[in-house]
C-alpha cells in the first residue's frame, strides 16, 4: 500500500512541477496576443509566425496542462447529479470514471498520436506557411506527452478514490 501512495505522490508532484511551468507559458501566450493586437491595430500588420505561435502556446497550454488541472479536480463536468453525493459515491464516480472512460480514452490517444508524432519528429515538421514556425512536430510531440500525464494523473486519482473506499485517505474537502 505505502508502493502505491508513494507512486500518487509522485505523479502528483510531476503534475505539479509541469503545472507551474505550464503556468509562465500562459504568461508569454498574453505577451505573444498582445504584441500581435499592438501590431495589427497600431502598425497595420501581422505576421504567421506570431498567429502560429498563439495556437502553438494555446495547445501547449491545454494538452500539457491537463494533468495537474485533474490533480486540482477543476475539469469542466456537470455537476447535477455528482455534488449532491457522498464523498464515498463521489470516490466511487471518480474510481469507475477513471477506469472505463478516462484511462481508455487516453490510452486510445496515446496510440493514435504516436505514429503520427513519430512521423512528425523524424521529417522535423515545420509549418507549410512561409514565415510559419519551423518547430510544428515539438507542438505535436506535446499530444502524447500530455495525455501520458493525463493518464498518470487518472491512475493517481483512481488510486485516491480507491483509497477513499477502503477508509485508508480522508476525502478531498470542499472547494479544495
Amino acid at each position: 500500500m505505502n508502493f502505491l501512495k508513494n507512486l500518487c505522490r509522485w505523479i502528483d508532484g510531476v503534475n505539479e512541477w509541469v503545472g507551474r511551468g505550464v503556468a509562465w507559458v500562459t504568461l508569454g501566450l498574453v505577451l505573444v496576443v498582445f504584441i500581435d493586437v499592438v501590431m495589427r491595430y497600431l502598425f497595420n500588420t501581422s505576421f504567421v509566425f506570431t498567429q502560429e505561435l498563439e495556437w502553438h502556446l494555446f495547445a501547449f497550454i491545454f494538452l500539457m496542462g491537463a494533468g495537474y488541472t485533474l490533480l486540482y479536480d477543476a475539469h469542466v463536468r456537470v455537476d447535477i447529479v455528482y455534488q449532491r453525493m457522498s464523498p464515498k459515491g463521489r470516490a466511487w464516480t471518480n474510481l469507475l470514471g477513471t477506469i472505463f472512460f478516462l484511462i481508455p480514452g487516453c490510452i486510445m490517444v496515446i496510440i493514435t498520436s504516436a505514429k503520427f508524432t513519430y512521423n512528425s519528429w523524424i521529417i522535423m515538421e515545420g509549418s507549410p506557411d512561409p514565415g510559419g514556425i519551423p518547430f510544428r512536430f515539438i507542438l505535436k510531440g506535446t499530444i502524447t506527452v500530455g495525455f501520458v500525464l493525463f493518464t498518470f494523473q487518472g491512475i493517481s486519482l483512481g488510486l485516491h478514490s480507491l483509497f477513499q473506499i477502503l477508509g485508508l485517505e480522508a476525502p478531498p474537502e470542499e472547494g479544495s
